[in-house]
């Protein structure tokens, strides 16, 4: 074959081309793999770590095996749905928010710690600079916090981004979210120094007003939407 032709060049080029974008596609596809599990292991930690679980580490998965006895979704009528278009885990809390309140899909995570039954939340928000999210776990009663987890996008260091600190997050530890009528009340954030009349509050992040009143705004509304299935559940969750 003459290498030194127009038509040896060309075919050479294509072989070329296809060869590189064959490698290119394989390398993709693997590492969007890894990036997939390594998205769904930081969701198990953050999870877990509402329940105060260290997962620095450690196995995520088997630490989830360990906890996380059950996956619902419920909707806000304290339905429990058969046949959910997505599982728990994979609930996008973002696009539920943007539905209707009775069409949203609403993920449901049920631990065992130590004996103990606790309930995970999911929240999702907006802070000062970009979304906010975390996870709520409240005790057998569906009423006192047991743990919190937050994170965000962007908030300012030193300021909102303290949202983030074990020192915010354990504020919550042991505060209600209902009234003695089991009425929703949520969990209101203020300044140092002031109250909130008839229902719970820790004190926000000095600095970090804006960030503290969207954590406040996420509770509010994340939590409020599993209103009816708190208002039905005694100790032990079972309806009254």
């Amino acid at each position: 074959m003459n290498t030194n032709n127009n038509s040896y060049t060309l075919l050479y080029a294509t072989v070329m081309v296809v060869i590189v974008a064959l490698v290119l596609a394989l390398v993709s596809g693997s590492l969007k793999e890894k990036q997939t599990t390594n998205v769904e292991l930081d969701k198990m930690k953050q999870i877990l770590s509402s329940l105060n679980v260290d997962t620095q580490g450690q196995d995520a998965k088997a630490l989830w095996s360990q906890y996380i006895t059950e996956e619902q979704v419920v909707n806000s009528a304290a339905e429990v749905i058969a046949a959910p278009k997505v599982k728990a885990f994979d609930i996008v809390l973002k696009k539920e928010l943007a539905k209707p309140l009775d069409a949203r899909e609403l993920p449901l995570f049920v631990a065992n710690v130590d004996g103990a039954t606790k309930y995970i939340i999911s929240l999702y928000g907006a802070g000062l600079w970009g979304p906010i999210w975390g996870y709520v776990a409240l005790n057998e009663d569906m009423n006192t916090v047991y743990g919190t987890y937050f994170s965000h996008a962007s908030e300012t260091p030193g300021l909102g981004a303290e949202i983030a600190l074990k020192a915010f997050q354990e504020k919550f530890i042991g505060k209600s979210i209902l009234n003695d009528q089991r009425e929703f009340m949520s969990i209101a954030i203020v300044k140092p120094g002031q109250t909130a009349d008839g229902q719970d509050y820790v004190d926000g992040i000095s600095g970090g007003t804006i960030t503290s009143k969207g954590v406040e705004k996420m509770l509010q509304d994340c939590l409020g939407q599993y209103a009816a299935y708190f208002k039905q559940s005694t100790v032990g969750g079972t309806a009254q």
